[in-house]
């Protein structure tokens, strides 16, 4: 295995990993939030969908970097790397989702471009958890749950 091989391939399992688990931990706001707010009241319901639709843009940034992970093991499935990104850049012509260019990004912009992604979502995740502690506390007055 080459060393862009192995570049793309870390990069896809990095993606893989991180998606799922800020995905799941969107999740658990809106598993928990019903429970705690029959708990001790009814909290706003602005600030509930506030937290949705972070949890919602949370969620999107997840399959967008699932897809993103697996362009780059197509790209380290190809022996050399101006194949394997040929290859994704024809699939992602073919799916409609990018004009054909006349010079291809390289590996390294590509995965700068899926970190932005990554942080962007980190970023959404903590604005939605940050919300989810706002709204339990008020739900609950400052009491402890149990």
């Amino acid at each position: 295995m080459t060393q862009w091989n192995s570049t793309a391939s870390a990069a896809a399992r990095n993606l893989g990993r991180n998606s799922i688990f800020c995905g799941l931990t969107a999740l658990l706001p809106l598993i928990v939030g019903p429970i705690t707010a029959e708990y001790r009241g009814f909290v706003p319901q602005l600030g509930w969908l506030l937290m949705l639709v972070f949890c919602v843009i949370v969620l999107a940034l997840a399959i967008h970097l699932l897809f993103d992970a697996l362009l780059f093991r197509l790209a380290a499935s190809h022996e050399t790397e101006t194949a394997g990104l040929a290859a994704v850049d024809d699939l992602l012509s073919r799916m409609r989702l990018r004009k054909p260019d006349g010079t291809p990004s390289g590996l390294e912009r590509r995965i700068a471009g899926s970190r932005r992604i990554v942080w962007r979502q980190r970023f959404a995740l903590a604005i939605c958890l940050v919300i989810f502690a706002i709204l339990v506390l008020d739900a609950t007055d400052g009491q402890p749950l149990c």
